[in-house]
């Protein structure tokens, strides 16, 4: 498979998907205008080419799962918002641009993330129109509200805040990014399999979405220490300004890398059918080779 070729396909019809969805918004405030600030400025796109991804794996039509990937990426360009604001970290630059607070306010960042959160949830009852049945979709769309709010990404972000200025053990370090990265994308592979009522499949990649989160995590603490700033589209060195819990302070960068292979090494261990796995398996290879 050609997973840079697919990479930039699935990226191309993502974007669209948000230009369309967000041309066809009839609003025209402060607010629409921040929320397409951020949506069309780029990114990885990451999480909802894992509900691509998941889709492809089960045998399901990359359109019937558009309402699900912009849910997705709505509720990921939320958190990345808030997580800039001046009481969370306190970022100036986000996607290669200024974060939206620098743009546009406080308040109006604050109220843009909001926005897009309520609207993640709106495009998730969009999927009853492209035929999953209402428990599927009623499962599907708890799952992301359960892994995106207080029990996972909230909880998350809190204890990651929690942990500044403090040393703390790897199984703590751990924990916190189960929540903060691992269960969005956890919870983006799973939504496929659970419109389809398939709970043992949405366990399956619902472990190797954890596991992926913990290695993509790794691979950003990294990045952070040694990456470049315009490849990255954000600072690099602000974990170390703020103290932050990462892996290479905890342990050092040579077994930062040593554990993000054994990370890497458990995802493909989670249970996936090897004559299916292909593209997941890529994906994960191509999100943790990256130097973006």
């Amino acid at each position: 498979m050609d997973m840079a070729a697919w990479v930039e396909q699935s990226r191309h019809a993502i974007d669209q998907w948000i230009s369309q969805d967000m041309s066809a918004d009839p609003g025209q405030g402060v607010v629409e205008e921040a929320m397409r600030y951020s949506l069309l400025s780029g990114g990885k796109r990451l999480r909802p080419q894992l509900v691509l991804a998941s889709g492809e794996y089960l045998g399901l039509a990359r359109e019937r799962l558009r309402p699900a990937a912009l849910a997705v990426e709505y509720l990921h360009t939320y958190s990345l918002i808030h997580d800039d604001l001046p009481a969370m970290d306190n970022d100036d630059l986000r996607r290669g641009r200024p974060t939206l607070h620098k743009a546009f306010g406080e308040a109006n960042a604050i109220l843009a993330g909001d926005a897009l959160l309520t609207a993640a949830f709106e495009k998730m009852t969009e999927l009853l129109g492209e035929g999953f049945p209402a428990p599927g979709v009623v499962m599907a769309t708890r799952r992301l509200a359960v892994s995106s709010g207080r029990e996972g990404l909230v909880r998350g972000q809190a204890q990651d805040l929690a942990a500044e200025r403090r040393v703390i053990e790897l199984s703590a370090l751990r924990a916190i990014h189960e929540k903060k990265t691992g269960e969005l994308m956890a919870a983006a592979l799973a939504i496929p399999a659970l419109l389809m009522g398939d709970e043992a499949s949405a366990e399956v990649l619902s472990r190797f979405g954890v596991r992926f989160g913990l290695a993509f995590q790794i691979v950003d603490d990294i990045l952070n220490v040694v990456g470049d700033s315009r490849q990255l589209g954000k600072a690099t060195g602000s974990d170390a300004e703020l103290e932050k819990a990462t892996y290479p302070r905890l342990l050092g960068l040579e077994r930062t890398h040593a554990l993000l292979q054994e990370q890497r090494l458990q995802a493909l261990e989670c249970g996936l059918e090897p004559g299916r796995a292909e593209l997941l398996q890529g994906l994960l290879q191509w999100a943790t080779d990256r130097r973006w």
